[in-house]
């Protein structure tokens, strides 16, 4: 009743309305750009929605929120470069589709899927706020080690055929992480004397090097091959289509939202786990994963989009961020007076009623105008590449300059696009890559944040038996583990 009262509620303000809907809009094609993302836009959209009314600046940013997260889809499926980092795992699997003039298909079934995500995750933040914000709460550092160590073991459903290849790949990108100022002992690790280096590798820069600049040098550097010529005779999944995709998609969502509910972990973990589950699941796919399997692109494209209600759960209920999106939307909600928590939801029923209808109404209007423009963005593909691939250099440039404002940022770029044009030419996978440089922090500052609240090593690690959800987290993990030895095995 709570939540049909909160619909009610919007659709009696067709301002409110319209505002999700030109933030959903705007956040589609924000997404859609390489370089720009949905926190860059929800953070000048804190200032710019300063002196407006609560409800209408959170419609606003919230439908920025939920269109960002699928615009990522487009450029990754259109030109293998990934509008976002949860997004990495679509362009594998969709880009290979778009090979093989199914980009119009692939792009309809990836706003379907992310529809029917956020829909999923909207349904759970209405029902299982509370319950699964305790879950949350119950996370200790041991746990998000776990956790991270989980999503560093997809590389093996990143890397293709050589699963050593992706080990390698991923071990670079553990590297690269590494490098700066160690957060804890201040001290400078591979700098070289570089004060750029001092503040790390942005992971953003290194997505448009390795994905946008090497796709570039790549095709510039082979056969001058004609554009593929491609098909858009339907956009939306026919009904047996969607029954048949369906156990995938219900176990994709649930994945997404409770990676979500974790604070810190977000889409980009959701997708990476969703893509992996779905690869070691799916037994008899519509092709081989990495070369055009529609199961790789509907398990991400579901999770990421999911993952929008969960995060929302702790911030809502325990004010604590579950993505970069939600911790800038707390810096809105503290310029509109309000303080996310427990209480939020007893004292102000109804504007935690509105947030779900305002994230239900934009997975509506994400359908629209995830629909949209299809036809006119397939024709990227059809370009002629010696026009194509320097207008990407220079779209890659603009976004990566536009992260910090910082020339270095170009320059690093452009490093990390050599690197992956080498790496994609000797049969190594650029995705793990990304994913060693994502989650390399998160590792790190979790162990030692254990280690120290353990006292040693050894007390931590016994702390692991102790509890139940690390007890199912380290099960999963050696699950995982075994399962990528005999594939490596088999191979």
């Amino acid at each position: 009743m709570e939540l049909l009262s909160g619909l009610a509620a919007v659709l009696r303000e067709p301002l409110l309305l319209a505002l999700v809907a030109a933030g959903t809009c705007a956040g589609v094609y924000v997404g859609a750009i390489p370089g720009l993302s949905g926190t860059m836009a929800v953070s000048l959209l804190v200032s710019f929605t300063f002196g407006w009314e609560t409800d209408r600046a959170l419609a606003l940013m919230i439908g920025v929120y939920v269109g960002a997260v699928f615009g990522g889809s487009r450029p990754a499926i259109l030109l293998n470069i990934p509008g976002a980092p949860a997004a990495v795992a679509t362009a594998l699997d969709g880009h290979e589709l778009a090979k093989r003039g199914r980009a119009g298909e692939t792009m309809g079934l990836a706003a379907t899927q992310s529809v029917v995500g956020t829909l999923l995750g909207v349904l759970a933040l209405a029902l299982f706020a509370p319950p699964m914000a305790q879950l949350a709460r119950g996370f200790h550092s041991v746990d998000y080690l776990l956790l991270s160590l989980i999503g560093l073991l997809t590389v093996g459903s990143l890397s293709g055929r050589s699963v050593r290849a992706g080990v390698i790949a991923a071990c670079i990108g553990i590297f690269l992480g590494c490098v700066g100022v160690d957060g804890q002992t201040a001290v400078k690790r591979f700098t070289f004397g570089v004060a750029y280096l001092n503040s790390g590798v942005d992971y953003v820069v290194a997505l448009l090097g390795l994905f946008g600049a090497s796709e570039a040098f790549s095709q510039l550097a082979g056969e001058d091959t004609p554009p593929v010529r491609q098909r858009v005779e339907k956009l939306l999944p026919s009904w047996a289509e969607t029954a048949r995709y369906l156990p995938l998609t219900l176990r994709s969502a649930l994945i997404g939202v409770l990676v979500g509910a974790l604070p810190g972990a977000g889409g980009d973990v959701a997708a990476l786990l969703s893509y992996d589950h779905a690869r070691h699941t799916v037994r008899h796919p519509s092709a081989p994963f990495g070369e055009g399997a529609v199961e790789g692109v509907i398990a991400p494209e579901t999770a990421n989009n999911a993952a929008i209600g969960g995060a929302f759960i702790p911030m809502l209920t325990l004010g604590i961020p579950g993505d970069a999106v939600t911790a800038v939307l707390l810096s809105a909600f503290a310029v509109q007076g309000l303080r996310p928590g427990p209480g939020l939801i007893l004292e102000t029923p109804e504007l935690f009623w509105r947030i779900v209808a305002c994230l239900f109404f934009a997975a509506l209007f994400l359908l629209l105008f995830g629909l949209t423009g299809v036809r006119v963005f397939v024709r990227l593909t059809e370009i002629p590449k010696d026009v194509l691939m320097p207008s990407i250099l220079v779209l890659s440039a603009v976004g990566a300059y536009a992260i910090r404002g910082s020339l270095y940022d170009i320059f690093w770029m452009f490093l990390f696009g050599v690197l992956g044009y080498f790496l994609k030419r000797y049969g190594y996978p650029v995705a793990p890559v990304v994913i060693g440089v994502i989650l390399t922090r998160l590792c790190e500052e979790n162990y030692r944040r254990g280690v120290m609240l353990s006292g040693s090593v050894p007390a931590m690690l016994a702390g692991v038996f102790t509890s139940p959800v690390s007890i199912v987290l380290l099960a999963l993990l050696c699950i995982l583990l075994a399962a990528q030895v005999r594939e490596h095995r088999k191979g």
